[in-house]
């Protein structure tokens, strides 16, 4: 099949009961790209429509999930398995394990490769700078983040603050379609913030139409996203935590949205 353009191509794909997966596809070589296989059928369906070769598959971390598709897509097309060298004992057997600081390529597109551990010890996000995207599966979701399994909130604080710092207009491609309900808590954080509000509104039309919430913009999450914000005095103040550090803020929300 003859390339359209030259741009990288991200898609979303639907998955399980309310899981995603994404492909990246590099128009100049024609190598595809998976993060993550929750389940196969949907993510061949996708291949097969769109007439691409899948020839790598991006591991984040090893809940069932995120992996279980992964043997079936592999045995199928061949692709290389890529995932964190420190969660390896756990994944699907990996072609190149993985650190902070590695890269990743996919054809011409470079991906850097994030530690992001706290919702699981292990856990990676991957950075693909020319595509404009971050894949964070768990980790920083939309309105919210992973719910901390293994990991500390001073580790999820310190992950999601090297996500935070990516540039402003990245997409955040993130694991799965729990929007509406983060954002039924966010409001409770910060029931004052316009942005916020005007977000949940636009969640609510996405979800009554049956359209993803994801991927949203790293500007949208900095506004809008309590997990995000917790440096924020307002927030601090409104939890009766004034001049408390943002770790402390960040531990405090997590555990009120665990018992939400």
């Amino acid at each position: 099949m003859p390339e359209t353009g030259t741009r990288p191509e991200i898609v979303t794909i639907p998955c399980l009961q309310d899981n995603y997966a994404y492909l990246l596809h590099d128009p100049a070589t024609g190598r595809t790209a998976l993060v993550d296989a929750p389940e196969a059928a949907p993510i061949e369906a996708t291949l097969a429509a769109r007439g691409w070769q899948l020839t790598d598959i991006l591991i984040t971390h090893h809940h069932w999930d995120h992996v279980d598709g992964v043997e079936a897509l592999r045995s199928a097309t061949g692709a290389r398995v890529w995932g964190a060298a420190a969660d390896a004992h756990r994944l699907p057997p990996l072609d190149h394990a993985l650190a902070e600081g590695d890269t990743v390529e996919i054809g011409t597109l470079q991906g850097h490769v994030i530690d992001v551990s706290g919702h699981t010890v292990g856990h990676v996000a991957y950075h693909f700078p020319g595509a404009g995207a971050v894949f964070t599966a768990d980790s920083l979701m939309a309105l919210g983040c992973g719910r901390l399994f293994e990991g500390t909130p001073g580790q999820m604080w310190e992950s999601l603050q090297k996500l935070a710092a990516l540039p402003p207009a990245t997409l955040v491609c993130s694991g799965h379609e729990y929007t509406a309900a983060n954002a039924r808590f966010a409001l409770t954080i910060e029931p004052g913030n316009t942005a916020l509000r005007s977000r949940c509104d636009a969640v609510a039309a996405a979800r009554a139409e049956g359209r993803p919430t994801v991927p949203s913009s790293l500007t949208e999450e900095l506004a809008t996203n309590p997990f995000l914000r917790a440096a924020d005095p307002g927030i601090a103040a409104q939890l009766e935590m004034a001049g408390a550090a943002p770790a402390d803020v960040f531990a405090r929300i997590r555990s009120l949205k665990d018992a939400f």
